[in-house]
């Protein structure tokens, strides 16, 4: 894995975006777009290091401690690189009760990996997840922080590891 540099630039679609986000708020509280800025950031850098996180903060003119205070608290952060496709299944008690464990469990089988792991072809990484507010759709699991999928017997999550894999290789090839 290559070493990550001390200084990272926004790209000028990322900062447009940001600034977009500063603008639904009142002049001089530009520090309340910093989850947004942290989500255009990751999708930009596919993760959240100390200095794509010290780049928001100087966008943002908050100190970076109060950045990294938000990207770990809140696990749709990835705060180290992570899979093509991050799967993050609602633990929470609600839906580990109704199936949501189960679910986890199947998922690790099937791609051979625990919580906080990766696939050795760096496709998939499996996360735990708190409430989604879905619990009536148990169990439930987020695909990149963006699709919510719902429901999830053991046929739906084969067919949506299917459904990754050849999205995958169709990209890839």
């Amino acid at each position: 894995m290559s070493a990550v540099p001390d200084k990272i630039t926004l790209s000028a679609d990322a900062l447009a975006r940001i600034d977009r986000e500063i603008a639904k708020y009142p002049a001089g509280q530009q520090q309340s777009a910093v989850m947004s800025a942290l989500a255009i950031a990751q999708d930009e850098h596919g993760w959240l290091s100390t200095p794509v996180m010290d780049a928001v903060a100087e966008k943002l003119a908050m100190p970076a401690v109060a950045v990294y205070e938000v990207a770990t608290f809140y696990t749709m952060y990835n705060l180290a690189p992570v899979g093509r496709y991050k799967l993050t299944v609602c633990t929470n008690l609600p839906c580990a009760l109704s199936g949501g464990a189960h679910a986890a469990e199947h998922l690790g089988k099937t791609l051979g990996i625990g919580f906080n792991e990766t696939t050795a072809d760096g496709r998939f990484t499996l996360k735990e997840g708190e409430c989604m507010g879905a619990c009536g759709d148990a169990p439930v699991l987020l695909v990149n922080n963006k699709r919510m999928c719902s429901f999830m017997s053991d046929a739906k999550l084969d067919e949506l590891v299917a459904e990754l894999r050849a999205s995958g290789d169709a990209k890839a090839g």
